[in-house]
């Protein structure tokens, strides 16, 4: 399977906060904002694995920022990594008045998702991710730490069993 470059994938996606995406003091509910995570995250794996992707996990998402009724935001997902039949997906979340005024970031998150082949809707291989920017290899070195973790909480792995965060530790 070859390999494909993370600007293939990459997905931007706007919307605007309305009344009923908002909470009673006037600020997007967090959950609208998860919920469009995934949206743009899904489309960015599905377009790099060029099949339907699904959520296997979400790391830790932080409300930096609130964002008010009337604001637009902006998510920008790219892939960071592949794996056997997963991809972990960077999404960004920016936000600014209508008029492009008082842009900020407001939020992040790595999102995982697992490739279903259309037949069996079973896990499929997905193409490896080739890193072509200094900001892309970082990204792309430091998600096997990332997916360690995620395993160890999850209890998929031992914590001895992690040699990335072993190593990291290590170091220090």
């Amino acid at each position: 399977m070859t390999g494909k470059k993370t600007i293939d994938s990459e997905t931007v996606m706007t919307e605007m906060v309305m009344p009923n995406d908002t909470n009673p003091l006037g600020n997007l509910m967090g959950g609208n904002l998860m919920r469009w995570m995934d949206i743009a995250g899904s489309i960015c794996a599905g377009k790099h694995c060029e099949a339907h992707a699904v959520t296997a996990s979400v790391d830790h998402v932080s409300f930096h920022k609130p964002i008010p009724l009337g604001e637009i935001v902006t998510l920008k997902a790219k892939v960071t990594r592949s794996f056997n039949t997963s991809v972990e997906i960077f999404v960004e979340v920016f936000a600014s008045d209508i008029k492009g005024h008082n842009p900020r970031k407001c939020n992040h998150a790595y999102f995982t998702f697992v490739a279903l082949s259309d037949e069996t809707l079973k896990p499929m291989p997905v193409p490896r991710v080739i890193p072509l920017t200094a900001e892309e290899e970082q990204l792309y070195e430091s998600a096997i730490r990332r997916r360690e973790v995620r395993l160890v909480l999850s209890g998929r792995m031992k914590p001895s069993e992690a040699i990335e965060l072993k190593n990291l530790f290590e170091a220090f």
